[in-house]
């Protein structure tokens, strides 16, 4: 599937940001994040839709309040440290409670996703779902895709929020279809060691 800047943008916020709050999480557990890493895959096919979509609305609360969303929106700076050490260190700098919602909803998801069978997926229904988001905000929003695909910092910034607020108005299904696209291609940027490179 070709990654395209609105693919990347989308998913670097909604897949590598939550990353971090689970590996934190779950190593003062006392459980290996990378082993973690290596099941998640498996996990992400076999949580409910509504614990996929928990991970969202954390993400999308954190988005609504200005100091999270900058610090989440560092994920997109050209130098940023696309590793889980890096998606640690952004994580420590959000607020005491989206830390505590991203856990939460990480938590939901593990033990969800642990005792169900398979969901359905169709990664191409998920693709076309990200590219109508994406079309939704373009429409309504002056400046989205220049934004998404500039250099200006602020600019793609508003436009990854607004991908995010039009993501909002879906149902949960596609929501978490979605989800499931993302996260999956957060999972292969963190088991390749690195970021997209372009």
């Amino acid at each position: 599937m070709a990654r395209t800047p609105l693919t990347l943008a989308a998913g670097l916020l909604l897949a590598v940001a939550t990353v971090p709050a689970l590996a934190q999480d779950f190593s003062s557990w006392g459980f290996d994040p990378g082993a973690l890493m290596a099941d998640s895959r498996e996990l992400l096919m076999r949580a409910p839709d509504s614990s996929v979509d928990g991970l969202f609305q954390a993400v999308h609360a954190s988005a609504q309040t200005p100091q999270d969303a900058r610090t989440l929106c560092a994920l997109f700076d050209p130098d940023a440290q696309r590793s889980l050490d890096g998606y640690n260190q952004i994580a420590s700098q959000l607020s005491e409670q989206s830390r505590i919602r991203f856990a939460d909803a990480a938590t939901n998801f593990f033990l969800t996703a642990a005792q169900s069978p398979r969901q359905p997926y169709d990664a191409n229904v998920a693709t076309q779902a990200l590219k109508a988001a994406g079309v939704r905000a373009a429409l309504l929003n002056d400046g989205f895709l220049a934004g998404l695909n500039g250099g200006d910092h602020d600019a793609r910034c508003r436009s990854v929020g607004l991908l995010i607020d039009a993501m909002a108005s879906r149902p949960v299904g596609e929501r978490a279809s979605v989800m499931r696209l993302l996260l999956s291609q957060g999972i292969d940027y963190l088991s390749l060691g690195a970021g997209p490179q372009r």
